[in-house]
């Protein structure tokens, strides 16, 4: 192996993540860090223990994705689906490439910087007559929600980074190692970051972000909860007009909007119902919808549920949800982990595993109310945050 192949690999894999806001260069970028495998190689051992439920579970979510696409009713259709396979290749490399908190952190830093400063081009699309309903500001991607879902687990992974973030080995106390441990830098990217997921107007990345703030503090500032309730609604009166009435109608069933995922709820469940195992086929929601939609449903038409369990559990069946939650399941599971054994004396990147379990969090309520794991621009980075608490934790590679 090459001297220089483990800053290689790293700087492959950045690449690809890096590019998300521009999908098709990101896509290019990942299809070449595939291509460079046999070139670069994989760390050593390839694939530890500790990494093979996550790989065996990956596994199994992709081949019910292959399931499901023969057992669809129209196969030419769902055979579309196929190109998610393409998409694991984030965290399969992960796996094989990231090892040790110093490269996983830098690669998160560097995330959060281009993260912060997305949500300024979205702030600045206020100038320029964004900013009510018809025009929300959606930054450099292509729909608000998909600009609302990238900044979402970002922003987890920065408040966490600044609770938990302590010097590495080699590190001076109080030195600067990255332009995020400077605090005006921090503090800037947190409001960046947050004035824009608040400015897209997108109530499901509201909602996550207030479960994923709940589960922080409970973790680690349990005290602070108590302050919540209060800093809400003072935040609540300094608000827009649009933000309040925004924040008023998550809980309005007269909202149209809302009456609409009620709509798509139970159409989704007939679906389920139909062939609850592996499911109608991927990609065929929007064409059956109009089969299954209730009469009174404001849309004749969908793109999917505005669910990603409803949208998973039917177009993939239930044993692709269980899949999946498990995956999720098992990142969490190791980030909690690792946080209670550096609460016990332990070390360790905390600040990396409270990160991942608020993303996590903030992603798993976030889907309750859009289907955000379809999104590549979103499933990326989750992906990635999936392997991080493993592969954080394993020895580092000689450079």
């Amino acid at each position: 192996m090459p001297a220089g192949a483990p800053r290689t690999r790293l700087t492959l894999y950045a690449s690809h993540l890096l590019a998300i806001p521009g999908l098709a260069l990101s896509n290019i970028l990942l299809g070449i860090s595939v291509l460079a495998l046999p070139r670069v190689g994989v760390a050593r051992p390839a694939l530890p223990r500790s990494l093979r439920p996550l790989a065996w579970t990956a596994g199994a979510y992709l081949a019910l994705l292959a399931a499901s696409i023969l057992a669809s009713r129209d196969v030419a259709t769902s055979a579309r689906a196929i190109s998610e396979v393409f998409s694991f290749a984030t965290l399969a490399l992960a796996l094989v490439w990231l090892r040790g908190a110093r490269p996983a952190r830098w690669l998160v830093d560097l995330l959060i910087l281009l993260g912060a400063a997305t949500a300024l081009w979205g702030l600045a699309q206020l100038a320029f007559g964004y900013g009510d309903l018809d025009r929300r500001i959606r930054g450099p991607f292509s729909h608000y929600m998909t600009f609302a879902g990238w900044l979402l687990p970002l922003d987890l992974m920065l408040i966490a980074r600044a609770l938990l973030r302590q010097p590495e080995e080699g590190e001076a106390a109080g030195g600067v190692s990255s332009w995020l441990d400077r605090p005006a830098v921090t503090w800037t990217a947190l409001a960046a970051i947050n004035l824009a997921m608040i400015g897209s107007l997108t109530r499901s990345a509201w909602l996550g972000l207030a479960a994923a703030l709940a589960l922080v503090g409970a973790l680690v500032r349990p005290r602070l909860l108590a302050w919540a309730l209060p800093v809400g609604l003072f935040l609540l009166l300094l608000a827009p007009v649009p933000v309040v009435a925004r924040a008023m109608s998550i809980t309005d069933l007269t909202d149209e909007s809302n009456y609409d995922r009620l709509c798509m709820v139970e159409a989704g469940l007939r679906m389920i119902g139909e062939r609850p195992l592996l499911g109608i086929g991927p990609d065929r929601v929007e064409r059956r919808y109009p089969l299954y939609r209730h009469p009174s449903a404001p849309r004749r038409t969908t793109p999917h549920l505005h669910n990603a369990y409803l949208e998973l559990a039917a177009e993939r069946g239930l044993l692709s949800l269980a899949a999946f939650l498990y995956l999720i399941a098992l990142a969490a599971r190791r980030a909690y982990v690792g946080l209670a054994e550096w609460r016990g004396g332990g070390g360790g990147p905390a600040d990396l595993h409270l990160g991942v379990l608020g993303a996590l969090a903030a992603f798993a309520v976030a889907a309750l109310f859009e289907n955000n794991w379809g999104d590549a621009e979103v499933q990326r980075v989750i992906l990635m945050l999936v392997a991080l608490p493993f592969v954080a934790t394993l020895e580092p590679e000689s450079a």
